[in-house]
Order: C-alpha cells, then structure tokens, then sequence
C-alpha cells in the first residue's frame, strides 16, 4: 500500500498515522520523537456504481469499442467481491479483508429500456433482476427511483429482494402506504449496520433536499439536515461500539458531497451518486464515451478519490463514478483496531471501467445476459423498427440547447403538449388549453435526431419519464407569468414553449425578465415590462410534474387536470395525427421560429 498525498488538503495519508488529521503530516521536523507506527487490523473494499439509471444494454463508443451493459457489469462486480476476501493481502493491508457493495441511488430510469419491464406486477422488472444479482449490500435512493411515482418503486424494491439494506435517514415514508410496508417489513431502514467479518460498518444514508422538486415522490417527507441528521447518526453509532462509518449519499453533484464533509463528525467515508462525474488519476484505464473519436475519453472531473476535510480537520475519502453501467468504484481503504482510518491502498483504488475488449475486457455474466440484456434488447429492437414520422429538417435536443434556449425538437414537443390537452378538453370537461410550457430538463435524449425516419424509440428517448399531460383550466395570469419567468432560467427548468412569443432580458432576475409576451391569437399579456391586464386567467397545458411545482414551477395552489394521455404518447400522437407523419422544415426550422428571444 502507497501512502498518498491528496491534492486538496495536501496530506499524506501514511501508516505511521492514527488517524488522517491536520496534524498527520509527512516530513515533520527531524527533532520530533518518531511515534509508533499503527498496526493494521482491517482492510475494507468499497465497491460502488451510482447512477445505473436503467442502461442495461451496452453502448459503442466513438472509436468503435463497445461499453457498459449490466451482464458484464455484474461479471465484474462479483470478480471484485471474490477477490477483495482472497489471495494474499497487498502491502500494508490487514490479514483480516472485507468487501463492501454499495449503490448510491438512481437505481433505475423511465424509458425504452425500464418500459420493457411493462406494467403487469407479474412480469419481473428486468432492472431489479439484474441489481439482485449484483448483490448490492446497501443502496440509498436517488430522485429518479421515485419518477415512476412511489408505487413502482415498491414493486421494483419487492423484486430486488432481501438481500440488500436500503438505508435513508432523511425520508419519510408515512403518507405513502406502498413504501411504509417496506419500512415495516425492514427493507427501507433509517440505519443500517453492515456486519463484515466480525467488523460493524454503520451505513448514514441521505437523499437531496430537492426530491420533490425533482421527481414524482409524493407524499414522501424530505428533512433537509443533511449533516445534522450524519452528525447524529455518527455519533449513535460510535456510543453503540460501531466504530467505522460509511455515509452513501445522492446530493446531485460531487460538490455538494465535498461541501458536507466540512460540517461533518465521525464519518470515515463518503460514497456519493447524482452528478455522472468521473473521478480518476493519470493512468487509470477508462471508458471510451467521450464527444467524438477525436476525444473518446470523458476528463475527469477530479482525482480518486477527493479529499476534503471533516470539521475536526480529519481527511475524509469522498468517491463516485460515472454513471449508466460504465464503472465499477473501488476503494480500498484499512482502519487500526481502534477503527481509525489509517490509509487509503492508492494503488488498487481507481475506477474499473466496464468495457468489452482490450486488456481490461470482461465476458458477459451469461444469467444475467438471458435473463435481462435479451428480452430487452428484443422490446428495444421492436422499438427501432417502428417507423412514426419522418423529418425534414434535424431536431436539436441537446442537453445545454433545451435547457437554455429554444430549440426546433422544444417547440415540437411543447406543440404536441398543446395538441394532446386540447384533444382532450371536451371529454375531460375543461376549458381547452391556449398555451403550453415543457420543461427542458424532461426532453431526455440529448442529442441531436437526424432528418429523416423518427421511430417509436426515439419517441421513448426523447420523453422517458412517467409524466402525464395536465391541463390547469384557470390558471391565474399573475400565476402564468411567474411560471414563464421561471422558465427563462438556463437549467432543467427552463421552458420550451407553444402558444405564445415571449422576449425577456437574460441578465435580469427572475420576476423582471419578460419584455413582452403575445399569445398566438394576438392577445399581449406583457409590453414594455408591464402586465397589461388582458386576461385574468388562462388555460395552460403542461405535465404534471410541473404543475406540481417541479423543478421550481411556482404553481403551487393551481387547480389542474391530469390527463390519461403520458407526454411521450402526446409527443408519437402528435407527428403521426397532428403532422400526418411529416415534421416540415418550413414548421420546425432549425433554432426555432422566434418564440423565445433573449434581448
């Protein structure tokens, strides 16, 4: 084992250490006493993946090199649980070795892949099939395990078993009956001891206080504490003799991990999901999914692992990796007797890419292949065959685009919004809806569609999600308009929009941007930065996570209608009835028609 020093901190974790504190320096004066080295008493491997979100097929690389896929995954995960409790340990490694498997949530993902599932409670889900055999000892929840609502996510936790501790100390779970009977049957546990070759590891798991912005959760409580509740957790553990502290967490980016660990106490290592980034150093073998064959490579956003500094000054490892199936985490770290962490093994700690050929290959787990990876490449392949619509003209979702501008695919979806809501008025008895708003962070595919045939599964690429479109009849314009300045802010929510033109000052604050904004039958709403007073309600069609003040939206209040109609059948009915099969250039012509202008 190689002592380490970090780049943040600049600290060498050595084992002549007790413990990875400030003072725990390398090189110290020549007149100091020499202290005793620490003795190794037990190496843990933490093998961890965040962020699975239902990629169960593989995917080929710019340079043609084909990665990721759940069977080989999986091969790889048991590998690494074989080897990390056999063989000779390394050097400076204890005689007594235990792994660790850990999810840091995101467990699975609406689309094409998690549809093939299908709806019928008897027919496994094909993601929990493949996680049971991963053999994940703790996972925490993410904020798409809840958009499929709470109920899917029961069942799917139904279908991974009992053999995996799903651990959150800041949800609640009273208000949502399907997910309290897994608190009362002890699969969803407030805390969680791991016991591993007569060690205890205490498991903290803790979720974004953002979920219900983010998601479908519900009636699902969120205590936003984060590092009172780590802090008390920590600190019930070390009084119960649990002296080894594992927090899991899913904070939407490595940051948010980092920032935590300097208010925390008592928590050895932090395992975090939601942010896709790469941690690696210079050497470490990686999957091919850059850009381009130019750059197959994605850069790492930083060093494995990151060691920022608890609030006693102590280092804390803070690890992820990237997302979809494309790497396993290994980190190996030992702790003294006392359970003190000593070092961390910088040798055999790194990401281990899943990828099919060249000297890091693996073979595909040949179960998991039948069982999971065959049937779903078969319902995708029937997907990929059905031929919706044709374009004439390319159609831009890409991520930065639909999240920061109008874009040609935004205007189409937001169109078929409109389309499906007015549809559906008469039989649903509202008042048929005059605009609409599509949320960017729900146009998935990030990408863009090339002219020519759309297919079934571009439809499910595009729109994964389990929303539904919903009509709010008598949205108030006071109401609307807050909704539309909302939605001129360059993130997940910012709007692609049917129904109206809107120019707005980008460098202003929200509740100041609009300029102007006239509806498409020539009703002004705002001219000069003024409301004028036109209307006094208006019907708006939008999904219902939105409407239910997702990613912001402050509807909060709002009557609304859902419709049985999901965004993603809005969006196929729309191209193959609305459009006869053809989306024209001269409609949806590249960058858009104007509806959104930044002045």
């Amino acid at each position: 084992m190689t002592s380490r020093t970090y780049r943040r901190g600049a600290v060498v974790l050595a084992l002549a250490s007790v413990t990875l504190t400030s003072g725990a320096l390398a090189g110290t004066a020549s007149a100091a006493p020499k202290p005793k080295a620490a003795t190794p008493d037990f190496t843990l491997t933490i093998l961890h993946a965040n962020d699975l979100e239902s990629a169960l097929l593989p995917t080929t690389g710019p340079n043609g090199v084909q990665y990721g896929g759940v069977d080989r995954f999986v091969e790889l995960v048991q590998q690494e649980q074989q080897a990390a409790g056999t063989g000779k340990p390394g050097p400076g490694q204890a005689g007594k070795r235990g792994v660790l498997t850990i999810s840091a949530g995101d467990n699975f993902l609406p689309g094409p892949q998690l549809a093939a599932s299908g709806s019928d409670p008897a027919q496994p889900i094909y993601d929990a099939t493949a996680f049971a055999a991963a053999g994940f000892d703790v996972s925490i929840f993410g904020n798409h395990d809840f958009d499929q609502t709470p109920d899917f996510l029961a069942r799917w936790l139904d279908d991974v078993g009992s053999d995996t501790a799903f651990v959150s100390g800041n949800l609640g779970f009273a208000a949502e009956p399907a997910l309290l009977a897994q608190v009362q049957d002890g699969t969803i546990v407030r805390t969680h001891v791991e016991k591993i070759k007569g060690e205890q590891i205490g498991i903290i798991g803790l979720t974004t206080p953002e979920l219900p912005r983010l998601t479908s959760s519900r009636g699902v409580t969120v205590d936003p504490d984060l590092a009172g509740i780590a802090n008390a957790q920590a600190a019930a553990y070390a009084a119960a003799g649990v002296d080894k502290v594992v927090l899991v967490s899913h904070l939407q980016d490595i940051d948010n991990e980092v920032a935590l660990a300097g208010q925390l106490r008592g928590v050895d290592v932090i395992v975090g999901g939601g942010g896709h980034e790469l941690l690696a150093d210079p050497g470490d073998p990686l999957v091919p999914n850059g850009a381009s064959a130019a750059a197959p490579y994605q850069k790492p956003y930083g060093s494995y692992p990151l060691t920022p500094r608890d609030a006693e000054g102590k280092v804390v490892p803070v690890v992820t990796t990237n997302a979809l199936y494309t790497y396993v985490g290994r980190l190996v770290v030992t702790f003294d007797d006392a359970g003190n962490l000593l070092a961390v093994d910088d040798q055999a700690s790194r990401p281990l890419p899943v990828i099919a050929s060249g000297p890091d290959a693996l073979p595909a787990d040949p179960t998991v292949a039948r069982t999971v990876v065959q049937p779903v490449q078969a319902h995708v392949g029937s997907l990929r065959q059905r031929v919706v619509a044709t374009s004439e003209v390319p159609l831009d979702g890409l991520r930065n685009d639909v999240r920061s501008r109008e874009t040609n695919l935004g205007d189409l979806v937001a169109d078929s919004l409109l389309a499906a809501g007015r549809r559906e008025a008469a039989a649903a008895g509202i008042t048929a809806p005059v605009v609409a708003i599509q949320n960017g962070g729900g146009i998935r595919n990030a990408s863009v569609l090339p002219a020519g045939p759309i297919t079934e599964l571009d439809t499910y690429t595009v729109l994964p999600f389990a929303n539904f479109v919903a009509v709010a009849p008598a949205m108030p314009v006071s109401q609307f308009l807050a909704g539309v300045e909302r939605g001129l802010t360059p993130d997940g929510g910012f709007a692609q929009v049917a129904g109206y033109r809107v120019t707005y000052r980008a460098a202003q604050p929200v509740g100041s941007r609009i300029v102007d904004l006239t509806l498409d039958d020539g009703t002004v709403l705002v001219a000069g930065g003024v409301p004028t007073g036109a209307l006094k309600t208006i019907s708006v069609a939008t999904n219902d996570f939105t409407l239910r003040g997702g990613d912001g939206y402050p509807f909060d209040g709002v009557a609304f209608t859902v419709l049985p109609v999901t965004y993603q059948q809005a969006f196929a009915t729309y191209l193959t009835e609305d459009l006869g099969g053809v989306v024209p250039a001269s409609r949806y012509p590249e960058g858009g028609v104007g509806r959104i202008t930044a002045v």
